[in-house]
């Protein structure tokens, strides 16, 4: 997994130059009032730090669109250019007027790394490590910060401290982060799939996982394309199937499906414990009706649920199994059939391209390595197996992280004319945290009990509609069963329609939410005015013996404030994975309450100066170093996981809108707050906010780590069907 973590950590730069321009404006906003006189004018104050927040408003608005068209990649590039021109402006800022436009270029490039850092990492992370490396951009953020907190500290002991020489330093990290983008960031692998690009695809995979068998997570990416639909919750009891022989079809029993195995001999069997379940692992705690009563979201009671009954680590389900899921008969296996040399009726699928194994020409982008042969409705077989951008080691291609594996059954029936018609579906596969009984198992495998030394496996399973086959689909390739590649998926693009399906939806109302109560619980106002607001605490009596002004005192604690911050993101980082998010967010914002209170009652109680600026420099730090631990990174790294992956731009873009204006907002109108109510009045209005935000969390915002993207994008679809059937049983 090392070249998904260097990929993370250079992505992660252009949040390191984010942060180093928030210090930098801090610190230099001291010596910016002073030349232009704005010491009365706090309006045009707080315009100079919210004008890259308006540019980054701007630019988010269209960002996802746009790297749903170009990519991840050459936006992230396009960043780092603005980063450079915006430091160049501010170094030569003759007036108020072109800072404010070197202001809003650097806010362009702000808001693109902000916005797609998230994205890119969260596309290119495996499951196990991603909530890991999407913590980086939080660390990168800080360090960021404290190394501009230092130059700017240095600069202000001189007689003249230059504050276009502290902007203008951008320039320099910027150019390094250029470096980066051009010729070391691959493109996102899930956009390269979306754009039937899947060689590319293939090739990153290979480089960012070290290793060459990849034809799991390719499938993956593959059924990522699709916005679930109709997704159902079941459980298997999977076992060895002894007894199987050629005159045994294990496609004769009911609901029940043959894996095999990539050993000669080996197979195993898999039979629903309940076809269809609308409850599945939800029914374990409590109907969907009492969760609601409790008013906790169904949709974290399931996610909750998940993580309760899977191990924390996550489990291999027989992870020797082929990649061959087949159902469609006893055909040999390992044998690699030729697509042309199979009877077929009729014409070949529009899918299948010519013989050259390229981009654009891969022959059937299908659900297995080997081939699974099924019935069409005239009784001859048809031939589906992937192109060589899938090919690999069968014995554990299916694997997709976090302890899932990817499946494929198909299933047929008769329509109203007696027809018979068929269809694949898709399945998502976990081996349950208890395992299964031995032979008295609640389902009895055919062919016998299992052997006394092995273990009946229990799996709980998402069954769902594949994003290449469909209704709509069916239409466009009336021959056998509608398999098409993936390019002729993107063609139709991302629809708005599809932002209102309801798992989509009820994922869009998580990420706005958290998104806007992080920005209301004032950490970018108080990190923009840090520096003002210790200065107004009197933190300067603390170094007065030293020689250092107030200024210069503030900044120094500043800068000690954020070198404080790292280790705290750093076990952050540990605990992303393990705890997981939510927890971290239910275990750090009451502490952010907390210190809030304590600013809050040092501000309206009298004490002597040097306890007044100890309380509230100590309150800062833990508020701080609290934040970055939950609050701060958590709500990008939901965001970049919840949503599927046709429509994460646009989600992802709508989710960065309402982090901007909040913080346009809040940035803005923090100095007239200032003069208004003081700082009591305005820490008193955050803490109300944090005490909101930890409701929220706690009702609304599920456990989504170790999971894959596609996964988790399912079970949102299934948490909002529950919540529908709820209303509709209630109503």
């Amino acid at each position: 997994m090392s070249g998904a973590v260097l990929v993370a950590v250079a992505a992660a730069v252009g949040n390191l130059l984010q942060g180093w321009d928030n210090a930098t404006i801090a610190g230099a906003v001291l010596y910016i009032k002073r030349e232009y006189h704005l010491e009365s004018e706090p309006t045009i104050e707080g315009l100079i730090v919210a004008m890259s927040l308006i540019g980054a408003t701007l630019i988010t608005t269209c960002s996802g669109p746009i790297s749903d068209w170009l990519g991840r990649r050459y936006l992230l590039i396009i960043s780092a250019v603005l980063y450079f021109v915006s430091g160049l402006v501010m170094l030569w800022s003759p007036n108020v007027y072109v800072l404010l436009l070197a202001r809003l270029f650097d806010g362009f490039g702000i808001g693109l790394a902000v916005t797609l850092v998230p994205v890119y990492i969260s596309e290119t992370a495996p499951p196990e490590i991603r909530g890991l490396l999407n913590t980086l951009p939080q660390f990168t953020g800080s360090g960021g910060m404290f190394l501009s907190y230092c130059m700017v500290f240095g600069m202000s002991l001189k007689d003249s401290p230059n504050w276009r020489m502290m902007l203008g330093v951008l320039s320099i990290p910027s150019l390094i982060y250029f470096g980066l983008t051009m010729f070391f960031l691959p493109e996102s692998p899930r956009w390269l799939v979306s754009k039937g690009r899947m060689l590319e695809a293939k090739e990153v995979l290979q480089r960012l996982r070290g290793r060459e068998d990849v034809s799991g997570e390719m499938a993956l990416l593959v059924e990522g394309l699709g916005v679930g639909v109709e997704t159902s919750l079941e459980e298997y009891i999977i076992g060895p199937a002894n007894d199987v022989t050629d005159d045994h079809d294990i496609s004769d029993e009911k609901d029940q499906i043959k894996l095999y195995g990539p050993e000669e001999g080996l197979s195993w069997v898999a039979r629903p414990v309940a076809r269809g379940s609308t409850l599945g692992l939800g029914s374990r705690h409590g109907s969907v009706a009492s969760q609601a009563a409790a008013l906790v979201d169904p949709v974290v009671s399931l996610f909750g649920s998940i993580h309760e009954k899977f191990p924390e680590t996550g489990s291999m389900l027989f992870p020797h199994f082929s990649s061959m899921f087949s159902v469609g008969g006893n055909q040999p296996r390992n044998e690699e059939w030729d697509e042309e040399s199979l009877p077929r009726d009729g014409e070949e699928y529009v899918s299948d391209a010519g013989g050259n194994d390229s981009d654009d020409n891969i022959r059937s982008p299908l659900i297995s390595r080997q081939t699974t042969s099924i019935p069409d409705g005239n009784g001859s077989l048809l031939s589906l197996k992937h192109g060589s951008s899938m090919q690999g080691n069968a014995g554990q291609s299916m694997g997709i992280g976090g302890g899932w594996q990817l499946a494929w059954e198909w299933t047929e029936r008769k329509d109203e004319d007696g027809n018979k018609e068929g269809g694949f579906k898709r399945i998502y596969l976990h081996q349950d945290g208890v395992p299964g009984s031995r032979r008295g198992s609640l389902v009895s495998l055919p062919g016998g009990d299992a052997p006394a030394d092995g273990d009946v496996i229990q799996a709980s399973a998402l069954v769902s509609q594949p994003a290449l086959y469909s209704k709509e689909l069916m239409k466009q390739h009336p021959i056998g069963p509608a398999m098409v590649h993936p390019a002729e998926t993107a063609v139709q693009g991302p629809s708005w329609r599809e932002l209102f399906e309801p798992g989509v939806k009820h994922a869009l109302v998580v990420g706005v939410g958290i998104q806007l109560l992080q920005q209301f619980s004032g950490i970018n106002g108080v990190l923009y005015y840090t520096p003002q607001i210790l200065e107004q605490a009197g933190v300067g009596v603390l170094l007065s013996n030293m020689g250092i002004s107030s200024a210069s005192a503030s900044l120094l604690i500043s800068a000690i404030t954020t070198l404080l911050m790292l280790p705290c993101i750093a076990v952050a980082m540990r605990l992303m994975d393990t705890s997981g998010r939510r927890s971290l967010l239910l275990h750090t914002i009451p502490v952010l309450i907390v210190a809030l209170v304590i600013l809050v009652l040092g501000s309206v109680v009298h004490m002597g100066n040097v306890v007044h600026a100890a309380i509230s420099t100590f309150s800062v730090v833990v508020y701080f170093c609290c934040f970055v631990m939950g609050f701060g990174p958590i709500p990008n790294i939901l965001c970049a996981e919840i949503f599927p992956t046709r429509v994460r731009g646009l989600c992802i873009a709508i989710c960065a809108l309402t982090f901007w204006i909040g913080d346009i907002i809040v940035t803005y109108s923090l100095p007239v707050m200032l003069k208004s109510v003081g700082l009591a009045g305005v820490f008193g209005i955050y803490a109300v906010v944090c005490l909101i935000s930890l409701v929220f969390v706690f009702l609304k915002v599920p456990e989504t780590k170790g999971m894959p993207l596609e996964v988790i994008s399912e079970f949102f679809s299934v948490g909002a069907k529950q919540v529908a059937d709820t209303k509709n049983v209630s109503i």
